[in-house]
């Protein structure tokens, strides 16, 4: 029963949302002086869309108006537009096509969450930090969030491992979004959770650093295993067939082991061993 509440509240939310997006104030033309940006709020595009974005501005009118709602002290707060109004400031102009809405706090994000969803650029990882923000305002599930979004609960679910990625390589996403899809975050997911976030972090940092480097080449690098560390390297002295002792070296360490009854010289021959090194360093000097 309790289920079946839940489902009909999210039900209920989700047509509040679209009822809320729809209802729209006549638009106006606004003072770009009288509107102002909330930090952590603009989608961030990568330099060539947002070159492409100003260029398209330019030239052209603008087609759909950015969404304002309106501050108790008369000022404007944008909430769905940024890359617009950042570019219209610019360029130096002084007003921007707009709509004011009655937007409550609790729904502000929400309504820039949607506004991104139409933009046939956003990015998996954007949707994915969008839809966690959903989430974690309103506890809708991931069904809840496929039928907002209008995509599968299987791609909602795929867009979801973002979060199963490190933090830091999440930090470094936001810097290039585009750079990473759904399925090789989901790959990249899997191998920072079998022990190699180390690994995760490198490749995404790369991935995003180097535009020759492909998604596929990403994992393949995360996936890599570090070349196996050389046995150490071995010699034997001998004394016809009997072996006299065993010279190990490894990373720097000489290890000497006598056999059987030449174990009880091991001491003689330690104190040979060091008279000797000390000759060849003096006979250098």
């Amino acid at each position: 029963m309790h289920l079946q509440a839940t489902a009909e509240q999210q039900h209920d939310e989700i047509e509040r949302l679209k009822r809320a997006l729809a209802e729209r104030t006549a638009e106006e033309e606004v003072d770009l002086d009288l509107i102002d940006e909330v930090e952590g709020r603009r989608r961030k595009l990568s330099p060539e869309e947002y070159a492409e974005l100003k260029a398209n501005l330019e030239r052209n009118p603008l087609i759909t108006p950015v969404v304002l709602r309106r501050r108790p002290d008369g000022r404007r707060e944008l909430v769905a537009g940024h890359n617009r109004t950042a570019i219209y400031r610019e360029l130096g102009r002084p007003r921007i096509r707009a709509v004011t809405q009655d937007i409550a706090d609790e729904d502000v994000s929400k309504f820039a969450f949607f506004s991104n969803l139409l933009a046939p650029s956003l990015s998996d990882f954007e949707k994915y930090w969008n839809f966690l923000q959903l989430q974690t305002e309103t506890g809708l599930d991931h069904a809840a969030l496929a039928e907002i979004a209008g995509i599968s609960r299987v791609h909602v679910t795929r867009i979801m491992r973002y979060d199963a990625l490190p933090e830091k390589a999440k930090e470094i996403l936001f810097r290039r979004p585009e750079r990473l899809g759904s399925t090789a975050a989901q790959a990249l997911s899997q191998i920072a959770e079998s022990g190699r976030t180390e690994a995760v972090i490198a490749a995404i940092e790369k991935l995003v650093n180097d535009e020759t480097m492909t998604q596929e080449q990403a994992v393949s690098m995360a996936r890599a295993q570090r070349p196996k560390t050389a046995a150490p390297e071995k010699l034997f002295v001998k004394s016809g067939k009997r072996h006299i002792c065993e010279i190990s070296v490894r990373k720097g360490v000489v290890g000497v082991q006598f056999k059987g009854e030449d174990a009880e010289s091991a001491s003689d021959w330690a104190q040979r061993i060091r008279e000797f090194i000390a000759d060849q360093i003096t006979s250098k000097e």
